[in-house]
């Protein structure tokens, strides 16, 4: 059954929302002192985002132009982004973590001929680029520069442009809005890839619209929620969240900065937070860390209530009833022990989805035992990022749901999933044959990932296509099951890498969590110590071993970890081994820690 999509563009949607709640709480940001938040109405962000769009014409934006955004996650990302497409053009999507060659790359396989950049500090990437289309650069924070090529001005100057537009022309929006297609370009989103240079993802008006609409049926989204929203925007998960905020009027606070969430869950008190599951990974390590650091009765009190929440879960996974004996029980371990991880995390929170990467399954079964479950979640830049979910009240651990709306899904005969519908991309932006070979003849989109659907329509993904890795003696191993049962095992660990692609035996690099790393250490001879040193430490070396015993433990003969590598430093978006994303560049990381890999091949395994 086809899904209703009563919308023909975003700003179509966002106009209907304006209009049905014009005075409902929109978007929040910090305020300038950290007092707490500071709300705009829906006609607030109707105003500005209107003031944009007639700004942007004034300086040539038509329809289908691209306007490029480098910048982090804040509330003038959104405010422009809407106004981009309120004048009828694209945004371009730049990490402000892009290096200044890719950001030049971005800009010019774009076309861009605008660019809104967070500050000078971030428009200065583009000096020196060929970008013959950018004529005016934006600047959301500082000064602009009267002397600059491209002319440059401030977020401010665009909106009184745009206001001295409409106060001539009020209609001008409104005409510009009118005109825009389901079928024009509402974004060029560049994947950052875990190979290769970036390519430019055409994700088109209907998409977008669709994902807010199916989004909504699963009751991942309601209007009485309250979301925090820290994912980078430049991202397709966090544009897939805005399209559903639109379209349910989800009350949402915005505000990028990482290192403040924990602080300021307490203080927002969501009901609502998306993640990648790196996030999740290490509030994991810290809450199981610093139960064990406290020993004792702690500890043990802890490791009853675990139990105790994981048998509940095992009830509930299973569709049975949860036994009146055991009710009790976790009654008390969520008052002893669970209420606290809940406090952390602002003590009202309804529904957590962890999307982007893998997200281990003893990680996601410790959260639902907490009464913290994680709706675990399946799309790709190329699908427009929501593709399948686990809904709330259906919740299958060690799965990523099930489709959104009328998408289509079929495994291929090697276990590849496909997926045809509204919101697949057009193309990949000038890349005619790599666009061709990303389709099948009949129009299905191939991902690139390994999975099972089950009769309930519940979807499994077993490992990237690309990723699977074929040992020497030819057995295929699935490295992200394995580094996902390590994450859960050892609460150190930041990072892990199986390596083996045609070797005799597989081995891991490992990187651990100095926050995590910090507590291990406390009153002992190497507090206070650098990382460094830390990991190199013979200590360090001896409790990462016993995790791999235990990991060895479960795993088949041909999978298990013979030597493992401890780096000395984590890995990191700037030196190529992760994506903006938090997925693992593996063809990075194998570069950059060669010297590592072979000599855990060095010699035989019997000298081990």
């Amino acid at each position: 059954m086809a899904l209703d999509v009563p919308y023909r563009s975003i700003p179509d949607m966002f106009r209907q929302r304006v209009a049905a709640t014009p005075d409902g709480r929109a978007f929040a940001h910090p305020a300038p002192d950290d007092s707490g938040p500071v709300w705009l109405t829906w006609a607030d962000m109707s105003r500005r985002a209107s003031a944009v769009a007639a700004g942007l014409r004034s300086v040539g934006i038509d329809h289908e132009d691209r306007v490029a955004i480098l910048a982090g996650t804040r509330i003038e990302w959104i405010i422009a982004d809407l106004g981009i497409m309120c004048a009828g053009g694209a945004t371009t999507t730049v990490y402000p973590t892009t290096e200044p060659a890719d950001t030049g790359f971005i800009l010019a396989d774009s076309g861009s001929r605008v660019l809104i950049a967070e500050d000078a500090a971030q428009a200065a990437k583009i000096a020196g680029a060929d970008l013959p289309a950018l004529s005016h650069v934006v600047l959301m924070d500082g000064p602009a520069d009267p002397a600059a090529r491209p002319s440059q001005l401030t977020l401010a100057e665009l909106e009184e442009r745009g206001e001295a537009a409409l106060a001539a022309d009020p209609a001008l929006v409104d005409r510009v809005v009118a005109a825009i297609e389901p079928d024009h370009l509402a974004t060029l989103i560049y994947t950052s890839g875990t190979t290769g240079r970036p390519k430019g993802v055409e994700l088109l008006h209907a998409g977008w619209c669709w994902e807010g609409v199916a989004q909504s049926a699963f009751d991942l989204l309601r209007a009485d929620d309250l979301q925090y929203l820290w994912l980078p925007l430049s991202h397709s998960f966090g544009k897939t969240l805005i399209c559903g905020v639109i379209h349910v009027g989800l009350p949402t606070y915005v505000d990028g900065r990482v290192d403040k969430l924990i602080e300021m869950l307490s203080v927002i008190r969501p009901t609502l937070m998306c993640g990648a599951p790196r996030i999740f990974e290490k509030v994991y390590n810290r809450v199981v860390t610093t139960a064990r650091a406290d020993g004792g009765a702690k500890a043990k009190i802890f490791g009853w209530a675990v139990h105790t929440g994981r048998r509940r879960v095992q009830h509930q996974q299973a569709g049975r009833p949860v036994p009146a004996t055991l009710r009790l029980r976790y009654a008390l371990a969520e008052r002893l022990v669970f209420s606290k991880l809940q406090a952390r995390l602002g003590g009202r929170m309804r529904v957590m989805v962890s999307g982007a990467a893998p997200l281990s399954r003893d990680i996601s079964a410790f959260f639902a035992a907490a009464n913290l479950p994680i709706s675990e979640g399946y799309g790709l830049t190329e699908t427009s990022a929501g593709n399948f979910v686990n809904r709330p009240d259906g919740l299958r651990i060690g799965t990523v749901g099930q489709r959104l709306g009328d998408l289509e899904c079929r495994i291929d005969a090697d276990g590849e999933i496909l997926l045809r519908g509204t919101p697949v991309m057009r193309g990949y932006h000038n890349l005619p044959e790599e666009t061709a070979n990303a389709f099948t003849e009949d129009g299905f989109f191939r991902t690139g990932d390994i999975g099972e659907l089950d009769e309930q329509g519940y979807l499994t993904i077993t490992d990237r296509k690309k990723d699977l890795v074929k040992t020497s003696g030819g057995k295929f191993i699935a490295p992200s099951h394995i580094e996902g049962l390590f994450k859960a095992l050892c609460p150190y660990t930041s990072q892990a890498i199986v390596i083996g692609q045609a070797r005799n035996y597989c081995t891991m690099l490992v990187t651990l969590d100095p926050d995590a790393l910090a507590g291990w250490t406390a009153g002992g001879p190497l507090a206070g110590r650098p990382y460094a040193e830390v990991v190199a430490a013979p200590e360090t070396r001896a409790m990462v071993e016993e995790y791999v015993a235990q990991l060895n433990g479960r795993l088949n003969r041909w999978e298990t970890i013979k030597k493992v590598a401890i780096l000395p430093r984590d890995l990191t978006i700037e030196d190529g081994e992760m994506t903006p994303s938090l997925k693992i560049k593996r063809r990075g990381v194998e570069s950059n820690f060669a010297a590592e890999i072979e000599r855990m091949y060095q010699g035989t395994l019997a000298e081990i």
